[in-house]
């Protein structure tokens, strides 16, 4: 039984698959566990498998020169041979790969790749694959022997393909995959309603979800709790600069405080009023994560940049990982925060010019793609908004994707420089602000600053990956970017694609991780903090990086 299974197996698709593994060893923007890789390696060979099929398959259709015999088989040994050879060769490479990354991040390196492990749970996820294929293969062949009865040959066997695809993919997508969204989503509005036993609400009367709100304490969901009780206070604020400070402003509308993305705005705007937003120096309206988070690093560290006298509005639109949405509905969002930025801007420009707040848009990952779609620039030239942080863009943000296209020559993918720097300038982990050339190349009237690690997936994934070499492995690459990083057609698609999946997982300050000291060196680029020395600076840093405050993003998982 075992040998007819062997020999039913496609020996040009074994070669073609065991190359595809090989490659699938090599290493791209984030490590990998020995698990992930052999989920990746079985992935991989099959996908080299199946194009090894087609091709013998093709080959033989076109009627073309085939070997006989002895050449045949000396050249099938030729070719396994070698395969197996380059196999061995790479799971021997696969730990040495590894720390290439990991030295690059500062991790411990790895001794071992457990290329046993890996290969065997590679070939169990090759099998189940294999598996399914041949019941495709079966599903079609049926249906085109019942069409044969009815049609031509080639005609039924046209059918048999068109019906079998449409049918697997209504059961896959149509079926299952939205069944797990259903149930996900469920699962994660449940979740998102549990009040934490320590979480109580805020007995302060300017606090979101007190007595006095307008936004009821148990609407708000986890992640608006977490915002509203979280961050600095007043006296944090005050210990750490030396300086008197305030109360930093914070209001959060969950989905249950309102039917329509509408109504939430309008209670977010009510809200911010009441707790006087529009009277502080600085006004930021946040674009959450897909779960509703909020990135405290990202808000503890512009608090503390400005004494506390800062204000901080974000709406939820779903509770599901940016993630999923990136896969099912890459437009999803972008009406919520829409509608929160209308209520607030349309306010905003009723106050007095010099007796209004500045005000600034900030979102993270899907937030920072919708954030930037909450408004079209040209409609604010008139009285624009003061500036904009967005990190970790996401490969669909429509304005970032813009501006990196048509960056200035000579500057790489993953630290842009677009024009004379005046309207946006590229910041990576290691606070360095694409320098504005010409000159008169100050920051205009609108700042708009991307904070983006050349290692995060989320930013630099790319479908094209499938057929041609992404632009940020170009010479030169970014700073944790590992020099043994390469481009194999399909192969780079498949490791990208496990990337994105574990992007949170990275450690802080690479991937999709965002840390607080980079924050701060952005958010002085787009705020314009001048009043802070570089010791103070310094001390900040170490401060926000306690673990304490290391509150990565995970929570997107």
């Amino acid at each position: 039984m075992k040998r007819e299974l062997w020999h039913s197996l496609s020996a040009g698709g074994l070669v073609l698959g065991t190359l595809f593994f090989a490659a699938s060893l090599s290493p791209t923007l984030l490590p990998r566990t020995f698990l992930t890789q052999g989920l990746l390696s079985g992935c991989s060979l099959a996908a080299g498998y199946g194009i090894g099929v087609f091709g013998v398959w093709l080959w033989n259709y076109m009627e073309l020169a085939r070997l006989n015999g002895r050449f045949l088989r000396a050249a099938y040994l030729a070719a396994t041979t070698s395969c197996a050879i380059v196999a061995v060769v790479s799971l021997s490479q696969a730990a040495r790969w590894q720390n290439s990354i990991r030295e690059l991040m500062e991790l411990e390196p790895v001794d071992t790749a457990h290329p046993l492990t890996v290969s065997l749970i590679a070939l169990a996820v090759f099998a189940m694959l294999i598996a399914l294929a041949r019941f495709f293969r079966l599903t079609l062949r049926f249906v085109a022997t019942r069409a044969k009865r009815f049609l031509p040959a080639r005609v039924s066997n046209v059918v048999g393909v068109i019906a079998t695809v449409a049918l697997f993919w209504l059961v896959i997508n149509g079926l299952l995959f939205r069944a797990f969204l259903r149930v996900a989503e469920a699962s994660f509005r449940e979740y998102d309603a549990l009040i934490e036993v320590e979480t109580e609400p805020p007995l302060a009367p300017l606090k979101t979800g007190s007595r006095a709100s307008l936004l009821a304490w148990d609407k708000l969901g986890r992640a608006g709790r977490e915002f509203i009780t979280s961050g600095p206070t007043r006296e944090d604020i005050s210990v750490l600069s030396g300086r008197a400070a305030l109360s930093p402003a914070r209001v959060y509308v969950g989905l249950r405080s309102a039917d329509t993305p509408g109504a939430r705005a309008k209670l977010a705007l009510e809200e911010l009023k009441r707790v006087g937003g529009f009277e502080r120096s600085v006004l930021i309206v946040v674009t959450p994560t897909g779960t509703g988070w909020v990135d405290p690093a990202a808000i503890d560290s512009i608090e503390y940049l400005h004494g506390g006298d800062v204000a901080s509005v974000a709406l939820q639109y779903s509770y599901l990982a940016s993630w999923l949405y990136l896969l099912m509905d890459p437009g999803y969002g972008a009406d919520v925060a829409r509608a929160l930025f209308k209520e607030i801007y349309e306010y905003w420009i009723t106050l007095p010019k010099d007796h209004r707040p500045r005000l600034y848009l900030h979102g993270i990952s899907l937030g920072a793609r919708n954030s930037e779609q909450s408004t079209d620039l040209i409609e604010v030239l008139g009285d624009p908004f003061d500036g904009a942080l967005w990190s970790g863009p996401p490969y669909s943000s429509r304005l970032w994707r813009w501006l990196t296209d048509r960056r200035n020559p000579g500057s790489p993918v993953w630290l842009p420089r677009f024009r004379d720097g005046s309207f946006v300038r590229f910041m990576n982990q290691h606070g360095e602000a694409a320098e504005p050339s010409g000159p008169n190349a100050t920051w205009g009237p609108i700042r708009i600053v991307y904070l983006q690690y050349a290692s995060d997936p989320a930013t630099f994934f790319d479908y094209r990956s499938l057929y041609r070499e992404p632009e940020w492995m170009l010479s030169p690459r970014g700073p944790d970017v590992s020099p043994q990083v390469h481009w194999y057609p399909v192969i780079t698609l498949f490791q990208l694609m496990l990337d994105m999946f574990m992007a949170t997982d990275a450690p802080i300050g690479f991937g999709h991780v965002y840390a607080p000291a980079h924050y701060i060196e952005a958010w002085k680029e787009v705020t314009d903090v001048r009043d802070w020395s570089a010791e103070e600076i310094t001390r900040l840093k170490q401060h926000l990086s306690k673990p304490r405050h290391r509150v990565v993003q995970r929570r997107e998982g």
